[in-house]
């Protein structure tokens, strides 16, 4: 079965706990704190595998939580980072947040990785609180969180070919011919549901990587049909040879058949209108009158490039197959797709760090958000005062305080932060 989307919902690991801890040496009198830092929690990452051609791996699936870090020991022994995990994922996939639609990653060359979820950092142990003031401190963080999101994995096909046109107008049949792939073909609409993918080989021993990709229908740009799930391979070909039933014994119009494919190519991506292309008039054996080509050449340009072909009795196939791997050698790839990069792409829109925001609930009560306070927040162990009171330091100096007064909060009443209760203290 071919997979080339999927939604899963990724959690990295938590960092480890650092402790508090003390000396205990028979002959060390207030020997000091000794408590270890917790280790790292475990990334999750995602690295192209060339062996793999859909995304079936995340159909049944979906959840993928990495390991937390160590927690922090006594004699100043700190936790022990957890290792990433790596997720393998087909060339071609982009990685993008489902609640945002933002873009992580496009990882397209094999081995190549990206950090989609990153672990939370380990908490410090109360020996890294030590200082003139405070020798022996009785407090120690807890690990940072790790990032926690739910993201939507597209594949696009990486070909070199694209074979684009109406249902049942001989796509399947002219990648039988020149390849070895064995794609599902029958003389009905939407034979293909799926991509096959085929390497092609000419005679002077060049080869190429062909994609038979599911028929268009009018309003495919709109999602009819197959629509997106169509359009998003024809995006990473280099190029495209447009399949047309010349012979129009179907009741098709070639003419109109190919304004409108390109038509919904130019509203989906006009990028896809530039891309070399061949017109591949199929089915040329059952036509008798040559005029049927000057006529298709007049109504559609001059300029266009046409290959009379006939899939099924092998005419001009080695010809058309020369021209095309021709072209491959002039385009290189940067001038097809030039937004995307052959190496790791990774778009992070960070937010400020200290930014938060102040809401009122319906009791009353003020509700402090934002990530940099709620990180804290996670990361205290309200268990014992002293944390609690560097806690209230943090909140000061991150004007959270100044804050409060400002939207009129009174001494005695209620602070929320992620569902923790804090009595306001002039």
């Amino acid at each position: 079965m071919f997979i080339d989307q999927v939604e899963i919902y990724l959690k990295a690991g938590d960092g480890g706990n650092g402790i508090v801890a003390y000396r205990r040496e028979k002959y060390v009198p207030l020997g000091g704190p000794s408590g270890g830092d917790g280790g790292n929690g475990a990334d999750i990452i995602f690295e192209v595998d060339e062996g793999l051609r859909t995304l079936m791996d995340f159909r049944y699936q979906r959840h993928f939580k990495a390991k937390p870090g160590v927690h922090g020991m006594n004699q100043n022994m700190h936790g022990k980072n957890s290792e990433a995990l790596v997720l393998k994922v087909p060339p071609g996939t982009i990685v993008k947040r489902k609640d945002t639609d933002e873009t992580l990653a496009d990882l397209t060359q094999h081995g190549q990785s990206s950090v989609i979820a990153r672990g939370g950092r380990g908490g410090r142990g109360n020996s890294r609180f030590a200082s003139a003031r405070d020798s022996a401190p009785d407090y120690a963080e807890n690990g940072e969180p790790g990032e926690e999101l739910e993201v939507v994995l597209e594949l696009k096909l990486m070909a070199d070919v694209g074979l684009v046109g109406f249902p049942s107008v001989g796509k399947s049949t002219l990648l039988s011919t020149v390849s070895k792939a064995r794609p599902k073909i029958g003389a009905y609409p939407f034979t293909t549901i799926k991509p096959n993918l085929g390497v092609v080989e000419t005679g002077d021993g060049r080869s190429f990587v062909m994609a038979d990709l599911p028929g268009l229908i009018e309003g495919a740009s709109d999602g009819t049909g197959l629509g997106h799930q169509f359009l998003r391979h024809v995006e990473r070909t280099r190029v495209i040879l447009h399949v047309i039933d010349i012979s129009e014994m179907e009741g098709r119009d070639a003419v109109e058949d190919y304004k409108i494919i390109r038509r919904e190519l130019k509203r989906y991506n006009e990028r896809l209108t530039e891309r070399p292309e061949i017109i591949v008039l199929n089915k040329a054996d059952l036509v008798n009158d040559e005029e049927v080509y000057e006529l298709f050449k007049s109504e559609v340009g001059e300029d266009k490039e046409i290959y009379p072909i006939s899939a099924a009795t092998h005419q001009n196939i080695d010809e058309l197959l020369y021209r095309v791997a021709d072209l491959l050698e002039r385009t290189e790839k940067e001038e097809i797709v030039p937004e995307e990069s052959d190496t790791r792409v990774v778009y992070r829109h960070e937010k400020d760090p200290d930014a938060f925001e102040i809401t009122r609930d319906d009791d009353g009560a003020y509700v402090v958000s934002g990530g940099a306070i709620e990180r804290l927040f996670k990361m205290t162990d309200f268990n014992r005062d002293a944390a609690v009171r560097r806690f209230a330091r943090q909140m000061r100096s991150m004007g959270i305080d100044e804050a409060l007064r400002e939207r009129g909060i009174k001494a005695g009443e209620t602070v929320r932060i992620l569902g923790g209760e804090f009595e306001f203290v002039e």
